[in-house]
């Protein structure tokens, strides 16, 4: 046998070996087109998605992660769906390069599971990415569907007006890469989450679209959120109860009402929030820049908190806390038991769009540890100055503009 047929020999048998064990074959990928979407935003592809979610679920993940795919140059119509673990696999791939459509009327509406379009429960290691778009058909909300006779229109099962986008239980997520735009209310929820990173997203609705938060997140801990651009009605990222170690670096914001912590302790319930890092974030023409608010006659805590390197462009409330946040009925007149403490504010520049640009205001039992350094922030309109009040607030400020009186310098 010559050198060259040996070595022809070796290498066979060699590939053969390695195909055998599993390390050169694909990863499994269950696209919904083959489970029969039509991908033309007139026909309803929910049971396909279904059908290609079950099977790739159901994977075990023997030759790699199993995906779902969503091909680009689509549209996909879908009725509201939950998307359930656990899986069988140890991670999950779902790839979203087309467009996916909420129901273009609101009699199409015929259940909210979870209160949510599009929900993803129990699924570990679930990395959702691509260059698609998500589209909630929100405008069919905003004029007041709250209220919307649907004995006369049709039957629904959603009370009120749904999430686009909710994960919850979904440890280690990952989320990438997509659009996401005009939700009948929040864009993305997360919730009891422990682990994950959120990435390189657009998120847009019109400014004065109604409770559009961009990300509101609850009860999860250990989640990075870096790269995103986000233009709504409401909260670009809102943190609520039971959230810890959430680090948001690179966000630009704007329109919208800020990033949030809270609100904490509405209905007089105790809640907390803590270990918050805000960096190297953008707002631009928001209503609030670095917000904490808690609502009158709650309880609990938002604590460890750090908004730094942050740049404002004619924002009406650069830095604001709020512990007499209310409704529009009930008036500043019961106390709020949810402790503020350890909020550090450091290297604000850019302009506020109000004669107030920092609020401190909180209740009887007082913000501790507030800390205000390298802080210059002016008035967008040329030659007006720009003021700072407090209420309870105790703490200090150095190198900050305006001068916040209460603190000790």
């Amino acid at each position: 046998m010559g050198f060259v047929a040996a070595m022809y020999l070796v290498v066979a048998a060699a590939l053969s070996t390695i195909s055998s064990h599993g390390i050169v074959a694909a990863s499994p990928t269950f696209d919904v087109i083959k489970y029969g979407a039509i991908g033309d935003g007139a026909n309803d592809d929910t049971q396909a998605f279904v059908k290609a979610w079950g099977d790739t679920c159901g994977n075990a993940g023997a030759q790699g992660p199993p995906s779902l795919v969503v091909p680009g140059g689509k549209q996909f119509k879908l009725s509201p769906v939950s998307f359930q673990g656990p899986c069988k696999s140890s991670s999950i791939f779902v790839q979203i390069d087309g467009k996916l459509v909420a129901p273009s009327s609101l009699r199409e509406w015929t259940a909210c599971p979870s209160g949510s379009w599009l929900a993803f429960q129990n699924v570990a290691n679930l990395n959702v990415k691509g260059l698609g778009q998500v589209d909630g058909q929100g405008s069919l909300w905003w004029g007041g569907a709250k209220n919307y006779d649907f004995r006369l229109q049709g039957p629904t099962g959603c009370e009120d007006r749904p999430t686009a986008l909710t994960f919850s239980n979904c440890d280690n997520l990952v989320l990438s890469g997509l659009q996401h735009i005009n939700s009948p209310k929040n864009h993305i929820s997360i919730q009891h989450c422990n682990g994950g990173t959120i990435s390189n997203l657009n998120i847009t609705a019109p400014k004065t679209s109604p409770n559009t938060d961009g990300i509101d997140i609850s009860s999860t801990n250990q989640l990075n959120i870096h790269d995103l651009n986000i233009q709504t009605g409401d909260d670009c990222i809102a943190i609520n109860t039971g959230s810890s170690y959430i680090n948001i670096t690179s966000v630009s914001c704007g329109p919208g009402h800020g990033i949030s912590i809270g609100s904490l302790g509405a209905n007089g319930t105790h809640e907390t929030a803590e270990e918050v890092q805000v960096r190297h974030c953008t707002f631009t023409g928001t209503a609030n820049g670095a917000r904490i608010k808690t609502w009158q006659g709650g309880s609990g805590y938002a604590k460890s908190i750090t908004f730094d390197q942050i740049t404002l462009n004619t924002v009406k409330n650069p830095i604001i806390i709020d512990q007499f946040y209310t409704d529009a009925v009930a008036q500043e007149n019961t106390e709020s038991s949810v402790v503020v403490s350890s909020v550090k504010y450091t290297g604000f520049r850019g302009t506020s769009a109000s004669d107030e640009a920092i609020t401190l205001s909180c209740s009887s039992v007082g913000c501790s540890d507030i800390i205000l350094n390298n802080v210059q922030i002016t008035s967008s309109t040329p030659g007006k100055t720009v003021t700072a009040s407090c209420k309870n607030a105790h703490g200090s400020a150095s190198s900050t503009t305006p001068p916040v009186p209460c603190l000790i310098k």
